[in-house]
């Protein structure tokens, strides 16, 4: 399977984890936005929307990083661990999912156009940024994962987020500290001990802090 992406993105390290949790081999496939990569005649008649991460099994072609995962879970894993097939679990399961997508969401708006033009960070942004963490620590309350007992695709997804955010401390005046929220540290101490694949996740994180140094 191809897999195009970037190291540094949040959404595309959320699928390399879920590959290494289910034990299969991506062919990994760099797609330099900068330079134009995503917006070349082969590439566009792979993904129309032009976006990373995407996938090509065969001759299926998927993007978008959780629509990704659940694929490669109902096609390739061995158990349903990650995904249940209780109801009632895998819908609290995508509810976390979309919950992630609209705290990454949030981070983007707040973090990437002052870190690429060195601008000062809006302050409402930051605001509601907090406020998402602050929904996200009380949804762990007690736990130590993000939905049941065991490692599922909201972790992963949440983890490769959180773990950016957690990376963007680097930059002036960012000021978001994800560790101050005790059920979100524990969670991701947690984190760090059981999920397979967090210490490329980890590199990503590094490549992620790399780039913007460069800029």
């Amino acid at each position: 399977m191809d897999f195009y992406y970037l190291p540094g993105s949040a959404p595309c390290r959320s699928v390399l984890l879920t590959a290494h949790c289910i034990g299969i081999e991506l062919n990994k496939k760099i797609l330099d936005l900068r330079t134009g990569d995503h917006l070349k005649p082969e590439f566009l008649k792979i993904n129309p929307q032009h976006t990373i991460p995407t996938l090509v099994d065969g001759d299926f072609s998927l993007w978008e990083s959780r629509a990704i995962m659940i694929y490669l879970v109902e096609q390739y894993a061995k158990t349903d661990s990650l995904f249940p097939k209780c109801p009632e679990t895998r819908a609290l399961i995508n509810q976390r999912l979309y919950f992630d997508m609209d705290l990454y969401m949030t981070f983007g708006k707040f973090f990437y156009p002052p870190a690429m033009a060195k601008t000062p960070f809006d302050p409402e942004g930051r605001k509601k940024l907090e406020t998402q963490l602050e929904l996200f620590n009380t949804l762990l309350a007690g736990n130590n994962f993000v939905v049941g007992e065991t490692l599922t695709l909201a972790d992963l997804s949440l983890l490769a987020t959180i773990s950016t955010i957690d990376m963007a401390q680097f930059v002036k005046d960012f000021n978001v500290d994800v560790r101050k929220y005790a059920n979100i540290k524990k969670w991701y101490e947690n984190m760090r001990a059981v999920t397979p694949g967090f210490k490329e996740n980890r590199e990503g994180c590094l490549a992620f802090q790399k780039f913007f140094e460069g800029k």
